[in-house]
Formats: structure tokens, sequence, C-alpha cells
């Protein structure tokens, strides 16, 4: 991606802004492309496992440590890091800010 920035007129002034974080406002941001997301769009998401719909806690943070995104959830049951991966999340829907999870057995208890 090739972008201009105001008053960023050489590659001297554009090396200045290296490893920099690039925000744009959400209202600005296109939509995700057909099924992705955006990560931080899934803070504030209830975590509901399957097959009986309990709520396990809301996303409350996301961790990128070089393998698959961690969902940091808060709940009655404390903390989980939960994969952000399609075999464990299976349904996420933004609009209603909800994720079905299916858990691999033993993780609620790390």
């Amino acid at each position: 991606m090739v972008l201009k920035i105001e008053g960023i007129d050489t590659v001297e002034a554009a090396e200045t802004l290296r490893g920099g974080e690039l925000c744009i406002p959400k209202e600005d941001r296109p939509p995700a492309p057909e099924g992705e997301v955006y990560l931080n769009d899934l803070i504030g998401c209830h975590i509901l496992e399957q097959p009986d719909g309990e709520e396990l806690g809301t996303v409350v943070d996301y961790h990128e440590y070089g393998g698959p995104v961690l969902l940091e959830v808060h709940g009655g049951g404390g903390q989980l890091l939960i994969p952000f991966v399609p075999a464990i999340c299976r349904r996420v829907d933004v609009a209603a800010k909800s994720i079905l999870v299916t858990l691999p057995e033993g993780l609620k208890d790390l």
C-alpha cells in the first residue's frame, strides 16, 4: 500500500514515521472484506460456548504474539485466552457483539 500523508513530502520525512502506528477514524475505514473482521471490533463481544450458549465472558483485548490472535476474555470464571481460529470461534457476529465458540478440552483450566 502506498500512502500520501499531508505535510510529509520526502522519503526522508516519511522515514521518521517508520515503526509508527497509522490510525483512521472508525467511520472512515472501509467495511471488512466478506468473512473477515477488524480485530478491534471484537472488543466488547460476548463469548458464548456451544452447545448450550453459556456466556463465558466478554472480549476486553486481543494479543498478537506471532501465532494465532488470542482473545482476552474476562468473565465469572476469571480470565481466558482464546485463540481466534475458525476451529474454536465458530460464528462471529460483530453486529450482535457475540462469538460462538467450541473450546478444546482443558482450555478453561489453563
